[in-house]
């Protein structure tokens, strides 16, 4: 059997401006990289305004596990199917990050005959976006240390900086670090984290505008004086240059399917450490260019769905149609106490045990208003007896299911699931709401996702914690949202626990203040804003063939 990679490059791309042409953008309004990928210029965007909005479609899934769930491959067969059965659909997604890429999770275009392309150039590099956020964010820290070392005339307290630094890369050894030595300032405390962790991420992926994003990159709290006052992005005079730099990541990157449909990639916050979700500015943009967007939000329905409609559509405005939930017969099994060597082996009872798993995720959906549907990512072992069982439970649980062959099949494997999707979009049963209203104390918010999403007993916090939501409440950021950080492996904040725990404690160790992006950041568990490489990181098995080709990225 080809691997991925050997299925996209046999694929014959069309030119970007074909693609373009399927959402009636005009050759004008791209900014060609290469040929097979580019910008759609901010001006040709600002001019949809006043076109219709196309139904929103969200892609979701149960906990992860080692065994996958493809997720993303499921929203871009999706999409190709939705379009095979004559609904003009545009697909929107996050653009990968590379610590993961050379970590143990891999490349995030999809697999089989259901990826976006170029794989590779999206994989690394793609139109530079994430080396602007990164850039962008570290100005914003040298000159947080810059201040200091010209006489600090604004008064930040050296122990009471909050803005670390990032990069686009896993690398464990920066997570705690001591900076400014060798007579360069003033020694301190500090660390790295992930880009993808980074506010600027999500302020970047949360903006309507350039406008609206320097406004929120001057909200960026970067320290406090010694009095407790917060000092401010703006009040370094950042958030000028900071924009300037973030002017051409700001526009959405339009690539294809193999099958030659358009997909908007842009931004990529994670789901465990971040909201998870692509631009506003793409969804938006797509949604005036199409009739239907499907597009996904990281890790299960208690991560990146709660946060899509919690933070994402809470403060764009958006009403979601339908949402599908992905689950694999494989994955399912290992929630109900497989081991991935068992996987392979028909294990009723264990199915039936995970089963628990993918209902629970359902049952979040639908307490935001959102009609659901299960999509079951077939795989070539999956036995007779077990999609039974499955379609069994789903009967019992009062949702529809379809089977779904798009890895193997590309959009052809899923019009089932595409038909069924299109209808439940067009019923207009969706009653969205957020699960908090925003006037909800902060703490109060935590327990509304941890007590009705997480089925946590309780949670709790240290009197620090509560000292500083109660100080930011009175500050004014009462009204924010909450992103809760924790494990995407299981709905507790012990990743052993899986399947569908309740009774269990979420603690929260940690409040960070994102001013800019509009959330306040609760990080539960052990959960890291840096991760490491794993024993034997993808990065091993990664270089150029003999042609000049890159070889093992997937």
């Amino acid at each position: 059997m080809s691997s991925d990679i050997e299925i996209a490059r046999a694929a014959r791309l069309s030119p970007i401006a074909d693609i373009a042409a399927r959402l009636d953008i005009p050759p004008a309004a791209l900014i060609p990289y290469g040929r097979h990928k580019a910008k759609i210029d901010a001006a040709f965007l600002d001019n949809l305004t006043e076109r219709p909005e196309g139904r929103l479609i969200l892609v979701t899934a149960m906990s992860p596990t080692p065994a996958g769930e493809g997720k993303t491959t499921t929203t871009i067969g999706l999409g190709d199917a939705m379009n095979r059965i004559g609904r003009r659909t545009a697909i929107c997604l996050r653009e990968p990050s590379l610590g993961p890429c050379f970590g143990q999770k891999g490349g995030a275009t999809g697999g089989g005959q259901a990826q976006v392309a170029p794989m590779d150039e999206i994989n690394l590099h793609f139109t530079g976006d994430f080396h602007a956020i990164t850039t962008a964010h570290n100005l914003l820290a040298a000159m947080v240390d810059n201040h200091i070392y010209w006489g600090n005339p604004l008064g930040l307290d050296p122990r009471r900086i909050v803005w670390r630094r990032v990069m686009d890369m896993n690398d464990r050894a920066l997570r705690a670090i001591v900076s400014s030595l060798g007579g360069n300032g003033a020694p301190a405390e500090t660390g790295f984290d992930i880009t993808v962790a980074s506010e600027v991420m999500a302020i970047l992926c949360l903006a309507t505008d350039l406008a609206d994003l320097q406004a929120r990159l001057g909200r960026i709290i970067v320290g406090y004086a010694k009095d407790g006052t917060a000092v401010t992005c703006a009040d370094l005079k950042a958030d000028g240059a900071m924009t300037a730099l973030l002017k051409d990541a700001a526009q959405p990157n339009l690539v294809q399917t193999l099958e030659g449909n358009p997909a908007l990639i842009h931004g990529g916050p994670f789901a465990n450490i971040a909201h998870g979700c692509n631009s506003v500015i793409a969804t938006r943009a797509a949604l005036r260019l199409a009739d239907y967007v499907v597009t996904e939000a990281g890790f299960g329905a208690d991560l990146g769905a709660e946060k899509f409609f919690d933070i994402k559509c809470r403060q764009a405005g958006l009403k979601p149609a339908a949402a599908v939930v992905v689950a694999t017969i494989r994955s399912l099994k290992m929630n109900g106490g497989l081991a991935k060597s068992q996987l392979s082996d028909e294990d009723l009872p264990a199915l039936l045990r995970g089963c628990e798993n993918l209902g629970r995720h359902v049952e979040n959906v639908r307490q935001f208003g959102v009609p659901a549907i299960i999509a079951i990512n077939a795989f070539s072992q999956d036995t007779d007896a077990e999609i039974a069982e499955v379609r069994a439970f789903a009967a019992r649980l009062g949702v529809d299911i379809a089977l779904c062959r798009h890895w193997a099949e590309g959009g052809a494997g899923a019009e089932d699931l595409a038909r069924k999707v299109a209808a439940l979009a067009d019923s207009d049963e969706s009653r969205f709401a957020p699960i908090y209203p925003d006037d909800l104390p902060l703490w109060e918010k935590m327990e509304a996702v941890a007590l009705r999403i997480y089925r946590a007993e309780r949670v709790t916090a240290s009197k620090a914690v509560h000292q500083q939501l109660s100080r930011w409440r009175k500050a004014g950021f009462g009204r924010l949202a909450v992103c809760m950080a924790k494990t995407q492996y299981s709905f507790s904040t012990d990743p052993e626990r899986l399947g569908a725990p309740v009774g269990h404690e979420v603690q929260v160790r940690e409040v960070r203040l994102s001013a800019g992006a509009g959330f306040v950041v609760a990080i539960c568990g052990d959960i890291l804003t840096m991760p490491g490489l794993p024993r034997h990181p993808a990065a091993e098995q990664i270089g150029l063939t003999a042609g000049g080709d890159i070889d093992g990225l997937f």
